[in-house]
């Protein structure tokens, strides 16, 4: 009969895999099944497989796979109160949980670490689920208090996986300082100190994550997890240098560490380093040839830096592995083929664009193609033919002013963004949008009131508060508000380019060159634009430094050969 029973629940096709316990059971009829050995039928209560224990366990069963997952759980846990067999705890535990029955698991959970007192598993997830529920805080502090002293030769796992016990726990502060508690015997394990970086930085209290991690250093000096976690705190301190350092300096002890490369990449590429960059996915790509997400990665990054003929074969070679950015790869693919002057190759690209959330990028591709090819009006009525919403609309009425506007049609590129401003007066994106074409058309009160307006509606628009300042510090006006607008800017988005190239610009048209050489660099290295590349080339000029000047603005104009600001530049400065 048992060997029936566990044919049938295999057949049910449970998530979990389960078979009838080892009961002592006294029905002949029945039969009896044998433990896998004479300690865990020792460990294990002795019950009696009679017919309402076993008609509740197929009743579980049944409903389970039937998708009746309260049915279920309450035959579970009636099981699991009346055997206190661990076994069907710990099962009851696992339907409540995916059933989200919080008091349910809780129930369960206390059965398990009850009828199974020696298994660190029972109490992680009892304390686990009790730190899902109020006011039981003390609780899951025994619980773990007690797993920690019970298993000394799990120490490091359960020390490091403290911080996952209390997920759920919405006070973070309270969270840390358990967490200070629990360490407190074990101040001599760097682990100790990593569960306290964790608390920490989950208050944003960077300070102090570093103190621990650093603590947790000195006691193991090279550990990998620690340094990538004082890596990461650095990248968030806005000291990037540093952790591109210090995890080189990783690297360069020990490289064969996948993981320190692949963070090590990455933060290059954070850092806009593409090339230093690509090299280490590139390494990564050699030890691992099929992988598809190193295909895509190295791909996009030798796009990045126009090296065309080593994108375009790995980026089919991911999409030929079937990566599951298939869509993203070809309206990369079409970019590279626009960037390459193929327009027909970039049309086909974007045209096999499906339905998703790429698709409405490569049809305002298409149209771009369409217009940059004389075909404007065609462009023009692509874009309103395609069935979108309200906001996809937006999106589509944006994109097309955008079309007009690079024809150097600005006025009906003006009219078309109030038209739409109309309908919806509080739209971000619209007053955006037609804040910088009023501007460019030399409407300067209506690019500010439309700008101050927007910083109403979301004062933590960054750009909106960047472009302000920036007009007024090109304008030579209010440089004092101009600079307060960029530092606001700054600090809602540390690190943009943009944004630090207008600080640059605004602390020099302050008469502070040496300040506004130091911003200027750094945007241009982390982006070398060629509006950039202009506001660094006059600054350097004009700290008597002509020969860096050009050599700034020719290493511009090589890569961006049509830019008229670069081209403007060099000419005002060249001819004196």
């Amino acid at each position: 009969m048992n060997r029936h029973l566990s044919l049938l629940t295999a057949c049910l096709g449970l998530s979990v895999a389960l078979t009838v316990p080892a009961f002592a059971q006294t029905d002949d009829a029945v039969g009896e099944e044998r433990p896998t050995s004479a300690a865990a039928d020792a460990s294990l209560p002795a019950q009696d497989l009679t017919p309402r224990v076993l008609y509740t366990f197929l009743l579980a069963e049944i409903a389970g796979a039937r998708g009746q997952i309260d049915v279920s759980l309450q035959a579970y846990l009636d099981l699991a109160q009346r055997t206190r067999d661990p076994r069907i705890a710990k099962r009851a535990v696992e339907v409540a949980l995916f059933a989200r029955d919080t008091q349910a698991a809780t129930e369960a959970a206390r059965i398990w670490a009850e009828a199974e007192p020696e298994s660190a598993e029972a109490r992680r997830v009892l304390a686990n689920v009790l730190s899902g529920g109020a006011g039981e805080l003390d609780q899951v502090q025994i619980q773990l208090a007690r797993l920690l002293a019970q298993s000394p030769e799990q120490i490091e796992n359960h020390l490091m996986s403290l911080n996952r016990a209390f997920a759920r726990v919405p006070d973070k502060a309270a969270v840390k300082e358990i967490i200070h508690r629990l360490t407190e015997p074990y101040s001599d394990r760097p682990e100790a100190h990593f569960a306290r970086a964790q608390a920490a930085i989950a208050i944003d209290d960077e300070m102090e994550a570093l103190a621990a991690i650093e603590t947790a250093l000195k006691l193991r000096p090279d550990w990998e997890p620690a340094i990538l976690f004082k890596a990461q705190l650095l990248a968030q301190r806005d000291a990037p240098d540093e952790a591109i350092a210090l995890l080189k300096a990783h690297l360069d002890r020990n490289p064969e560490s996948r993981n320190t490369r692949l963070t090590y990449a990455r933060a290059l590429v954070s850092a806009r380093q593409f090339d230093a960059a690509r090299d280490q996915f590139r390494a990564l790509l050699d030890a691992a040839r099929d992988d598809r997400d190193l295909m895509y990665a190295v791909g996009l990054l030798s796009a990045q830096v126009e090296d065309y003929d080593a994108a375009v074969p790995l980026l089919e070679r991911a999409l030929d592995a079937g990566h599951p950015e298939a869509d993203g790869i070809r309206l990369n693919l079409g970019q590279i083929a626009e960037r390459r002057k193929d327009p027909e190759r970039a049309l086909q690209w974007y045209r096999s664009v499906e339905q998703g959330r790429h698709y409405l990028d490569a049809q305002v591709r298409i149209a771009s193609v369409l217009a940059e090819q004389g075909k404007l009006k065609e462009a023009r009525e692509y874009l309103q033919r395609i069935d979108a919403d309200a906001d996809t609309r937006k999106r589509l009425r944006i994109a097309e002013a955008q079309l007009l506007r690079t024809a150097g049609h600005s006025a009906e590129a003006f009219a078309l963004l109030d038209e739409e401003l109309q309908r919806a007066p509080d739209d971000q994106d619209l007053l955006y949008e037609s804040a910088m074409l009023a501007e460019q058309m030399g409407k300067i009160d209506v690019m500010e009131s439309r700008l101050r307006k927007l910083i109403a509606l979301k004062p933590d628009h960054a750009h909106a508060y960047n472009a302000l300042g920036y007009s007024l510090a090109d304008r030579g006006e209010r440089l004092e508000e101009a600079e307060s607008l960029i530092t606001r800017a700054l600090e809602l988005t540390p690190g943009d380019p943009f944004i630090l190239d207008s600080m640059g610009w605004v602390r020099f048209r302050r008469g502070n060159p040496e300040e506004a050489l130091r911003h200027l660099e750094r945007a241009y290295g982390m982006r070398p634009d060629p509006e950039i590349a202009a506001h660094l080339g006059e600054v350097l000029w004009a700290m008597k430094r002509e020969a860096d000047a050009a050599r700034v603005w020719n290493e511009a104009l090589r890569a961006h050969p049509d830019n008229s600001v670069l081209k403007n530049v060099m000419q005002r400065f060249e001819s004196r």
